[in-house]
């Protein structure tokens, strides 16, 4: 029989809570089984006056609208209050009544202003608290990797004004080359943001054109894939400088001590492996590929003494160092060595004199990566096979399901609070998913057992 739904007729009251209308397998149900926010309170207090003004908006409240519109995968402030005006499970996730007026958006920006990116980063550290209580992080081996994030302006904005004033200011006479010397071939001048200069330009491929970027910098662990740490920087800061910090964070965020560190080649720096082999951490770490046709003489076939701080040319000849630099020694051959070498047209340029090469910070470090990469042991490729879908399957979950594609605000501030909040929502999804029950606790003996 066709059926028929009377819809003209609204009921004044609802029979049951809430909370009956939403599904128990809803993602703001699960976690809100495991979110503890407590202690938020106390913590913005002292941001607020405590006898003078109206009331304010309750923090876990506002947090929660911010967390549910991030699950949501939305992260516009006014597209989200539009939504928890008809989405029963973002009322009743954030503590709304059906009859009870919601925050105007304007509202919780002001929120993030008041608490500022300190208070947001420690709302993402409780979060891993939380799944280290909840046994998810195992805290020896470690995923990190960097993603970029598109700045939140737009092309007509983008200008060479701001450098070409700093180039103007800095110019003088003492600069100036004097004699026959040739003039410093300047560098070209960068674009960059009226509206947002903390984006620098950047791109992550050379076949890309370069766009305003922001860079995340994540760590996950490889257990459960909790994410134990994130920094956004200025899209164009390299990653590899940024190891030795991320290190030091992620001990400190866990409290346990590294065993194991996976990252892509754009890590494989000599800083890098000395500083790993310090800290007694393995470096699951692929180098860099060598140009297989080098123009000249690669600087592979030249032997490096480090206790005599010499090197050694093909040819036999010593090139002895003649300056340091912060990231590495610079060793030159003599004259005489040079002009007469059989070499000499495969080793260096007609215009160059004698051949120079450099030596990085961190050379033998680099050199026993390299041996290791050519010929990499079972442990290498079953740990680097885990890294992509664990670090970098992150970065694409944050960038697909929680809005981190593009920013949603300007200045590194508020690119950092929407990356803090979005690692926090991932990580909620991992402790909704993994703590407690039969099946989670099986699921991690399964992984402990093939790590091991």
């Amino acid at each position: 029989m066709l059926g028929n739904q009377q819809r003209w007729q609204e009921d004044l009251f609802v029979a049951g809570p809430l909370s009956s209308l939403i599904p128990d397998d809803h993602i703001l149900k699960q976690v809100d089984k495991v979110l503890d926010l407590s202690w938020l309170r106390g913590e913005v207090a002292d941001l607020y006056c405590c006898d003078n003004g109206r009331p304010s908006i309750d923090p876990e409240s506002a947090l929660r609208l911010m967390l549910a519109g991030f699950f949501q995968g939305v992260v516009h402030d006014r597209k989200l209050m539009r939504e928890a005006q008809v989405n029963l499970a973002i009322r009743w996730f954030a503590g709304f009544r059906l009859d009870e007026k919601l925050p105007d958006h304007s509202s919780l920006t002001k929120i993030r202003q008041r608490w500022g990116t300190d208070r947001f980063k420690k709302i993402f550290l409780k979060t891993v608290q939380s799944c280290i209580e909840a046994g998810l992080v195992n805290g020896e081996t470690v995923h990190i990797d960097a993603t970029l994030i598109r700045a939140d302006v737009s092309w007509e904005s983008l200008t060479t004004e701001y450098a070409d004033t700093v180039i103007k200011e800095n110019e003088s006479e003492d600069e100036k080359p004097k004699g026959r010397g040739k003039p410093k071939k300047q560098s070209k001048p960068k674009k960059r943001s009226t509206t947002d200069p903390d984006a620098t330009m950047t791109t992550s491929s050379h076949t890309h054109r370069m766009e305003p970027f922001y860079k995340q910098h994540g760590a996950v662990d490889d257990l459960c894939g909790v994410v134990v740490d994130v920094d956004v920087t200025t899209g164009e800061a390299s990653e590899g400088s940024q190891l030795p910090d991320q290190v030091e964070r992620i001990e400190e965020n866990t409290g346990k001590k590294i065993k194991a560190i996976t990252t892509d080649c754009g890590y494989a720096h000599g800083k890098n492996f000395k500083y790993l082999e310090q800290k007694n951490i393995d470096a699951i770490i692929p180098t860099q590929k060598e140009n297989s046709k080098p123009k000249r003489l690669p600087i592979r076939l030249f032997k490096y003494d480090a206790k005599n701080k010499i090197v050694k040319c093909p040819g036999g000849k010593i090139l002895t160092c003649s300056s340091h630099k912060e990231d590495g020694s610079i060793y030159r051959a003599n004259k005489k060595d040079c002009k007469y070498c059989d070499l000499r047209k495969r080793c260096f340029s007609e215009s160059a004199k004698v051949r120079t090469i450099k030596i990085v910070a961190g050379y033998e470090a680099l050199l026993r990566a390299r041996r290791r990469h050519k010929d990499p042991d079972q442990k290498f490729r079953q740990t680097y096979s885990r890294h992509r879908y664990q670090v970098e399957g992150m970065h694409g979950e944050a960038k697909t399901q929680h809005g981190l594609r593009r920013a949603v605000r300007r200045g590194l501030a508020n690119v950092a609070i929407q990356a803090y909040l979005t690692a926090a929502v991932i990580n909620l999804k991992r402790l909704a998913k993994y703590a407690g029950g039969l099946c989670a606790d099986l699921r991690l003996i399964w992984r402990i057992y093939w790590q091991y």
